[in-house]
């Protein structure tokens, strides 16, 4: 056999030898899950011990949080109306006035003379009036006359008015009750219209003002409780209700603008803070499952409902629609009713039409509070 027959020989047993090493492998391999399969998968007649829980009604509420800005709930920059020198200050900084106090006064002399000079001469209209009106009585005066004393009465009054503005304009007034912030401007200093002197807050009430993302907007309703609190004031609580909601939802972030008041009667609360808001909104009564009953599949989500046939239990799959996921349970719309038994440990060893054993039984998801971390170890045991 020359050595080109010789390698071709070698070559094939290797082949053979390769291909029956994969076969081998194989084998083992399908061996191995079947084995698997079997161990998993008990047989229909033999139990499998497993824990249950009711399906309950539960008291819930769609939690929605967001971060707000609290506005007084009336705020003003004070600012002269007229070009004039301040004469008198008759605030301190961060001092509380009330309504109809005078905050500030501005040189009034001219005004004050032209206002005596407008009320002089309206009152002198007014007696030449009273006089031509008794001689018109008797007919001792043309109506003529009477009209034209009229009109100047008239419009002397209406000067005096216009001077008496003028000179109110020259003294500001708070419009409302409030603290007052710091102050600009000092006695002797000239002023414009626009200029700064304080600011005025209304702060025995706060606005906060915060967005929502627009899918909220049905469960969003004026009077709604909320809860605020700031880090800035180490967490306190404050509470508050929504009391109106933005007519259109902002097109960027596509959220929508809510404002709630808060009871600030402690002036705690400051123009400008940050809050964070808890809403609790769209309370309603629902049904609620443990989530550890669910058995997720795709885009569907099934659980297994216990199934009694007297002394005989078995457990069927069934389809079902899920709402909100809460702590440790979740919201059911659809598939299951109240008092329904489902499979929360024991999952993995359960198909469709399998019979089971209930080892214990769950408080249900609305009553639960600590359920002890023994139950779902007990019933690896009983598996295993």
């Amino acid at each position: 056999m020359n050595s080109l027959s010789h390698f071709a020989v070698s070559g094939s047993r290797y082949l053979l030898t390769s291909l029956c090493a994969q076969v081998v492998r194989a084998l083992i391999a399908s061996s191995l899950v079947c084995a698997a399969v079997a161990y998993a998968q008990p047989p229909a007649d033999k139990p499998v011990e497993v824990i249950v829980q009711a399906a309950s009604i539960k008291n819930l509420a769609t939690n929605i949080e967001a971060l707000g800005t609290l506005r007084a709930k009336e705020s003003i920059t004070l600012t002269p109306n007229d070009t004039k020198k301040v004469t008198r200050i008759n605030f301190e900084d961060g001092e509380r006035v009330q309504k109809g106090q005078v905050l500030v006064e501005m040189t009034s002399r001219e005004e004050s003379a032209l206002l005596e000079e407008a009320r002089f001469n309206a009152e002198e209209a007014k007696k030449q009036l009273d006089r031509v009106q008794e001689l018109a009585k008797r007919g001792a005066a043309s109506q003529s006359l009477l009209d034209q004393l009229e009109r100047e009465s008239k419009a002397a009054q209406a000067r005096y008015n216009a001077t008496e503005s003028r000179l109110k304009d020259l003294v500001l007034l708070a419009p409302f009750s409030g603290v007052v912030g710091l102050r600009e401007v000092s006695v002797g200093a000239l002023v414009s219209p626009g200029d700064p002197i304080t600011t005025l807050n209304d702060d025995s009430k706060m606005k906060l003002d915060f967005t929502v993302p627009g899918v909220y907007l049905r469960n969003l309703s004026v009077g709604l409780p909320i809860v605020a609190k700031s880090r800035d004031l180490g967490n306190k609580v404050f509470h508050g209700e929504v009391v109106s909601i933005d007519n259109q939802i902002d097109e960027v972030t596509r959220s929508i603008r809510v404002r709630a008041l808060l009871d600030n009667k402690d002036y705690e609360l400051r123009q400008g803070m940050l809050m964070l808001v808890d809403l609790k909104a769209a309370a309603r009564d629902a049904l609620v499952i443990s989530e550890s009953a669910l058995v997720p599949l795709g885009s569907n989500n099934f659980v297994y409902l216990l199934k009694e046939a007297g002394t005989d239990m078995s457990v069927e799959r069934r389809q079902i629609t899920i709402g909100e996921r809460l702590a440790g349970s979740v919201e059911v719309l659809h598939g299951l009713s109240a008092g329904d038994k489902l499979v929360t440990h024991g999952l993995q060893k359960i198909r469709p039409g399998q019979k089971v054993k209930v080892l214990i039984e769950e408080k249900p998801a609305a009553e639960k509070t600590d359920e002890s971390a023994h139950l779902s170890d007990l019933i690896k045991q009983n598996n295993n």
